[in-house]
C-alpha cells in the first residue's frame, strides 16, 4: 500500500496511530477499495477470467504435503500451462488456490502481508488455528465476487507449532472452514483426486511417501478433468509440491518432482488406472 504524504515527506497520521495488528481491518478502514472484496462488477456483468485448479493436501509423521497441478483454463481453452496456484503463507503455512486465479493470487498477497502485519506488530507468531481463521475473514469478504462468478476457494495446510503436527483446513466461498483429517482436495477435479487419496492415503506416511500420494492423486485428477493438467514431461511442467514440517516451508525441486512425476508415469505403463489398493 503506498503512502500518500502530501508532498511533504511525512507519513500520514493513519499510518502512525496504534491500532489493530490486523492489517486487513487497516486497510478497511482507510482504503477499502484496495481489499478484494470492496470492489464489485456493474450488476448483470460477468467477467470471463482464467481459473485454477486442483489442489490437494495429505498430512504425513512430522507434517503436511500441500500440491497443485500447473493448468489454468478459461472457458474450453487452456489459458496457461504452468500457473503456480501453492504459495507458502509464512515459513510454516501454506495456500493452495483454486478458481479465479487473478483474484486468488492477489488474496495470498494481502493474507502474507496480513500474518507478516501481525507479527511485527504483536511480536509473536500467530497460531495456526489463528491464520486459518484471518483467511476466513478474507474469502468470507469476497462473497460479493464470488457471486458474480468470481470465487476463490483455497486449501491451508501448515505444520501447528502448538500440537506438533500438520493440519489440512478448507473452504467454501461463504468463507466457512473445515478442518480435514488426513488429506484434501478442491477444485474441479477434487473429486477425482479425493477417490484417490481415499484408496491410497494409510496412517504413518513418510513425507517422500506423502508427496508421492499428492502426484499420483493429481495424475488421476487429470485423467478425468479436463480442467486439471497432470504432468507434461514433454514442457518440463510438473506439479508445484510443497512440504512443511517443524523446520518451516520448503518447496519440492523441479528434479525432485520430476522424479516422482517420471516414476509414476512408468508405473502406470504397467496400471494405467493408477496403483491397486488391497482388498481386506
Amino acid at each position: 500500500m503506498e503512502a500518500n504524504t502530501g508532498g511533504t515527506g511525512r507519513l500520514p497520521a493513519a499510518f502512525l496511530t496504534p491500532g489493530s495488528s490486523s492489517f486487513i481491518d487497516f486497510l478497511a478502514q482507510h482504503s477499502p477499495s484496495m481489499l478484494p472484496g470492496g470492489r464489485t462488477l456493474p450488476e448483470g456483468l460477468t467477467i470471463e477470467a482464467p481459473h485454477g485448479t486442483t489442489i490437494v493436501s495429505a498430512v504425513f509423521d512430522g507434517g503436511v504435503v500441500i500440491a497443485g497441478d500447473r493448468r489454468a483454463t478459461m472457458g474450453n481453452v487452456i489459458a496457461q500451462r504452468d500457473i503456480e496456484k501453492v504459495f507458502p503463507a509464512d515459513e510454516y503455512s501454506a495456500v493452495g488456490i483454486a478458481g479465479t486465479a487473478g483474484l486468488a493470487v492477489e488474496m495470498v498477497r494481502l493474507f502474507q502481508l496480513e500474518l507478516e502485519h501481525y507479527e511485527k506488530i504483536e511480536g509473536a507468531v500467530l497460531s495456526l488455528e489463528g491464520k486459518a481463521n484471518r483467511l476466513t475473514t478474507m474469502i468470507r469478504s469476497n462473497l460479493p465476487m464470488a457471486m458474480q462468478g468470481l470465487a476463490v476457494v483455497p486449501v491451508f495446510a501448515g505444520y501447528d507449532l502448538d500440537l506438533g503436527r500438520g493440519r489440512i483446513f478448507t473452504y467454501d466461498v461463504t468463507g466457512g472452514r473445515s478442518e480435514e483429517r488426513g488429506f484434501a482436495a478442491t477444485g474441479s477435479g477434487s473429486v477425482f483426486a479425493r477417490g484417490a487419496m481415499k484408496k491410497l492415503y494409510r496412517d504413518g506416511l513418510t513425507a517422500d511417501q506423502a508427496a508421492t500420494l499428492a502426484v499420483q492423486a493429481l495424475y488421476d485428477a487429470a485423467d478425468d478433468d479436463s480442467a486439471t493438467g497432470g504432468p507434461d514431461v514433454a514442457r518440463g511442467i510438473y506439479p508445484i509440491v510443497s512440504v512443511i514440517t517443524e523446520d518451516g516451508f520448503r518447496r519440492l525441486s523441479d528434479d525432485e518432482v520430476s522424479a516422482i512425476a517420471v516414476s509414476i508415469t512408468a508405473g502406470r505403463r504397467e496400471h494405467p488406472n493408477g496403483p491397486q489398493a488391497p482388498l481386506l
